[in-house]
C-alpha cells in the first residue's frame, strides 16, 4: 500500500499520527472484546467457572458426554472475579449443600486418622451429616433452587447421573437414589472414597453452577457492566470531541455539529444499549489505522447496493423524463413554441448568433480543411474517373494506342485540379464579408421557419405529429427502458470500475 493511498483512507489523518490512530483502534478492539465477553458471560458461565469443556449428546434414550472426563482449558476460574459485575451470588441452599459434603469429607478423614478403618462403624457425627444430606437432597429435588438461575437442566442431569450411578436405571426415583447414596451402608459397601470422588467429579460441578442473581429497582437483573465500560466511554468521548472540534476549526464552512455528523459511526460508542453495534466504529477505525484493509469489501458492498437500486432508479428516472416529454407535447408546449416564431425576435447584441456560428464553421472548412484535403480528394476523384472509363466499351482498345495512357492521365489530373480549384474559389467568394449575403441568409432562415410553421399547422399536421411522438415515446418505454435487467446493471458497474480501477 502506497503512502498516498493509505493517507486517503482517513480524512482525519492530518490531525493525529498513525501510531495514535492505531492505539485508539486497539483500545476499541479491547473494549469490544470486553463487550462480547460480557454478553456471553451468563450463557457460558459454567465454562468461566470451571474452565472445563464437555458436550452432551442426547438422542432419545441414548445420551453420551464427550469428552469424558471433561477437558480443562482454563487454569483458573474467572467467574469468582466477574460474578459481581452481573450481580451473581452463590445460592444459599446449593452452597450449604456443598459445604455439608465438605464437612462429611473432613469427618471421614478425621475418623481415618483416629485409626478406624473404612469398614468400621461411622461415628454419630458422620451419621448426623448423612441424615442432613438426605434431607437437603429431598428438599433440593422438590423445591428446585436451580429454577431461579434458569438452570433446571442442570438439576435434571444431576438426577439422571445419580439414578444411573445408584440403580443403573434412568427411570428410577431420584429421591430414592439420593437417599440410598447418602447412607452409611451404601458408602461402606461401595467404598466411601470412590463414592465421594464420583460426587466431586460428576455432581459437584453441576450443583456449583447454580447461582442467585439479584434484581435491581428497575425490575431487571443487576448489571454493573457500565462501571467497567465507563473509563472507555470517557476516553472515546474525549477523542470524539477533540477530533470533531479540530475538524470544525480546520474547515471554516464546517460547524462543530457538522463535524460530529461526519463521524456518525462513533455515536455507537456512546450507546448504553446494543453495545454489540460497536463493531461498526471498530471496523472503520481498524481500516483507518491500516490494521485491516476494507477496500475490497467496501467495493463489493457498494457495487451490491448500487446494483440493487440502480435498475429501479434508472427505470424511474428515464420513464419520468419520457413521461414529462409526453406531457409537454400533449399540453401544446411545442405548438406554442412554434407559434412564437412569428413574433418579434428579441436581440440582445444586434447579432445573429446562429448565423455567426455557421459563418465561422464554413470559413474554417473552406479556408483550412478543404485545401489541406485537396491531394486526397483529387486522388479519390481520379481513381473513380479512371474506374468509370475502364468500364466504357472500346476503352481497352484505345488504351493500346501509343501515348494514350499518359495523355489520359495528364488530362484527367488537369481537369480535376481545375474543377477543385474553381470550387474552392466559388466557396471562398461566398464566405467573404458581404452585408447583402448575410441579409439574404437571414431572410432565408426566417422564411423557412415561417413556412415550416404554417405547413405544420395546416391540415392538422401538428396534431398528427404530436400524437405520433407520444405513441413513439410510450413504445420506447415498453420496449427498451423496462428491459434493463440486473445483469446489465452488473455489467455496467464492472465497466465503470474498469475505467477507475482505484475505486
Amino acid at each position: 500500500m502506497t503512502k498516498s493511498s493509505a493517507s486517503s483512507r482517513s480524512p482525519f489523518r492530518w490531525m493525529v499520527p498513525l501510531w495514535f490512530e492505531r492505539l485508539m483502534a486497539l483500545l476499541l478492539l479491547a473494549n469490544y472484546g470486553l463487550v462480547l465477553f460480557n454478553l456471553s458471560y451468563i450463557p457460558l458461565r459454567d465454562f468461566w467457572l470451571q474452565g472445563r469443556v464437555q458436550a452432551t449428546f442426547k438422542i432419545g434414550p441414548w445420551e453420551k458426554e464427550i469428552p469424558n472426563p471433561p477437558v480443562r482449558i482454563l487454569p483458573i476460574a474467572i467467574a469468582p472475579a466477574y460474578d459481581w459485575v452481573k450481580g451473581i451470588e452463590p445460592h444459599r441452599s446449593t452452597e450449604a449443600y456443598l459445604k455439608l459434603v465438605e464437612q462429611l469429607t473432613k469427618a471421614i478423614d478425621q475418623q481415618a486418622l483416629a485409626g478406624q478403618t473404612q469398614n468400621g462403624v461411622p461415628d454419630d457425627g458422620i451419621e448426623v451429616i448423612l441424615s442432613q444430606l438426605r434431607d437437603q437432597s429431598k428438599q433440593m429435588i422438590q423445591e428446585n433452587p436451580f429454577q431461579v438461575a434458569n438452570k433446571t437442566g442442570a438439576l435434571e442431569r444431576i438426577k439422571n447421573k445419580m439414578r444411573l450411578h445408584v440403580f443403573g436405571d434412568r427411570d428410577a426415583s431420584a429421591t430414592e437414589s439420593f437417599q440410598t447414596f447418602w447412607s452409611s451402608d451404601y458408602l461402606l459397601k461401595h467404598g466411601t472414597r470412590d463414592q465421594l470422588q464420583f460426587f466431586d467429579e460428576q455432581i459437584r460441578p453441576l450443583i456449583a453452577s447454580n447461582y442467585f442473581r439479584a434484581v435491581g429497582e428497575n425490575g431487571q437483573p443487576v448489571d454493573n457492566f457500565p462501571l467497567l465500560d465507563f473509563p472507555f466511554f470517557v476516553i472515546f468521548l474525549m477523542d470524539f470531541l477533540v477530533r470533531t472540534r479540530l475538524t470544525s476549526l480546520r474547515y471554516p464552512g464546517v460547524t462543530w455539529g457538522d463535524a460530529m455528523i461526519w463521524r456518525w459511526y462513533d455515536f455507537f460508542l456512546f450507546l448504553p444499549v446494543f453495545r454489540w453495534l460497536r463493531i461498526i466504529p471498530l471496523t472503520i477505525r481498524l481500516d483507518q489505522a491500516q490494521l485491516i484493509n476494507l477496500n475490497q469489501i467496501r467495493r463489493q458492498a457498494v457495487q451490491g447496493f448500487v446494483a440493487l437500486i440502480a435498475e429501479e432508479m434508472t427505470e424511474v428516472i428515464i420513464v419520468r423524463l419520457i413521461t414529462q416529454m409526453q406531457s409537454v407535447i400533449t399540453q401544446g408546449t411545442v405548438r406554442a413554441w412554434l407559434s412564437q416564431t412569428s413574433k418579434p425576435y428579441i436581440d440582445l447584441n444586434n447579432r445573429n448568433e446562429l448565423l455567426e456560428i455557421t459563418r465561422i464553421v464554413t470559413e474554417m472548412m473552406v479556408k483550412k480543411v478543404l485545401p489541406s484535403l485537396q491531394p486526397d480528394i483529387e486522388t479519390f476523384v481520379l481513381y473513380n474517373l479512371e474506374r468509370s472509363l475502364s468500364q466504357t466499351p472500346g476503352y481497352q482498345q484505345l488504351q493500346r494506342l501509343p501515348g494514350v495512357t499518359a495523355m489520359q492521365a495528364q488530362m484527367l489530373k488537369q481537369m480535376v485540379d481545375r474543377l477543385y480549384g474553381e470550387l474552392l474559389a466559388i466557396l471562398q467568394g461566398l464566405i467573404k464579408e458581404d452585408r447583402r449575403v448575410n441579409e439574404l441568409l437571414d431572410k432565408i432562415g426566417t422564411n423557412f421557419s415561417q413556412s415550416l410553421n404554417q405547413e405544420l399547422q395546416a391540415h392538422h399536421n401538428l396534431e398528427t405529429i404530436e400524437g405520433l411522438m407520444v405513441e413513439f415515446l410510450e413504445e420506447f418505454k415498453l420496449n427498451y427502458i423496462q428491459r434493463l435487467s440486473e445483469s446489465e446493471i452488473e455489467r455496467i458497474l464492472e465497466e465503470a470500475r474498469a475505467l477507475n480501477p482505484s475505486t
